[in-house]
């Protein structure tokens, strides 16, 4: 059984511990709540965003030549990986780069063996295990999340529909965090580009509203296309960056818990060893009386 002085210890290194997981936790709720708020605000846009474009599109005579829609042979693959830049949530950044790596060593693993697929992480954990793993990386935009605002967002998406103009990269694809609640976190990936047809040509139909529209409808959905995805993969960062700090909430939760338990644990053991101690000590007094006496 330890000493009393090492079980003192444990305990003050324990509460010690238990403060910082209950601040980090406090912490992270007051975040989470921005970040939820953000999130409520953008979603019905980007629905509202999309529903135009799809009422546009569904009304169009013929397939729409777009630039950004253009369906090539994947010589270069850009994969996005938003993970955060700090630790300690628990296996969320875990998640995310399993993500990753199923749709890179899956899908693109062709491209992966013959270096041309390019991992563009947004977060630093992404950075250092895809480095680390030797991936090609371009670390541009590593630290995003230090300002994360829809003009720096704005910055990354504007690099990717240029380089995919430009034919730099041929498929542009995105792994995130959606977020759910603070529990749940679903880890998924969408294809930016080439942009999916919002509808298919056999469900084509007439607009459901009567716009009157100026200049026309290709040069409308010429101009929406790139801010919707500019929009889309903001509300991916946002959704990421919730859950983040969702996942550290309850992790620094159930690490406070933990502590508490074990503290619990460590004052028992501590009573033992003190009760031991004064048994002990009578024990010897006593023995001590009686060979006096003797």
């Amino acid at each position: 059984m330890a000493n009393l002085k090492e079980v003192r210890g444990r305990i003050s290194s324990v509460m010690s511990t238990q403060q910082i997981t209950k601040a980090m936790k406090m912490v992270s709720a007051s975040k989470l709540r921005r970040a939820q708020t953000a999130i409520t605000q953008i979603r019905p846009y980007t629905v509202k965003l999309k529903d135009i474009i799809d009422n546009l599109q569904g009304s169009m005579e013929g397939d729409m030549d777009l630039a950004l829609a253009e369906t090539r042979t994947a010589n270069q693959v850009a994969v996005v990986v938003i993970t955060s830049d700090k630790g300690l949530c628990g296996s969320f950044n875990a998640n995310l780069i399993k993500t990753a790596r199923r749709l890179v060593e899956g899908q693109y693993a062709a491209h992966k063996a013959n270096g041309s697929l390019t991992i563009l992480p947004v977060g630093k954990k992404g950075f250092e295990f895809f480095r680390k793993m030797g991936y090609r990386v371009d670390d541009r935009f590593v630290g995003m999340f230090q300002n994360l605002t829809f003009e720096s967002s704005s910055k990354l998406s504007q690099e990717l529909i240029d380089r995919f103009v430009a034919k730099d990269f041929d498929v542009v694809e995105v792994v995130y965090s959606e977020f759910k609640n603070p529990v749940v976190q679903f880890f998924k990936n969408y294809r930016m580009l080439p942009i999916q047809p919002l509808e298919a040509p056999a469900e084509k139909k007439e607009m459901r509203h009567d716009y009157l529209l100026e200049p026309g409808k290709m040069e409308i959905i010429e101009s929406l296309i790139p801010n919707y995805l500019k929009i889309e993969f903001h509300r991916a960062l946002l959704d990421t960056n919730a859950s983040e700090h969702g996942a550290r909430m309850t992790s620094m939760d159930k690490a406070t818990e933990n502590a508490g338990e074990l503290l619990r644990d460590l004052r028992l053991q501590y009573n033992r060893a003190r009760q031991a101690a004064i048994t002990t000590e009578i024990t010897e007094i006593v023995g001590g009386a009686a060979a006096l006496e003797g």
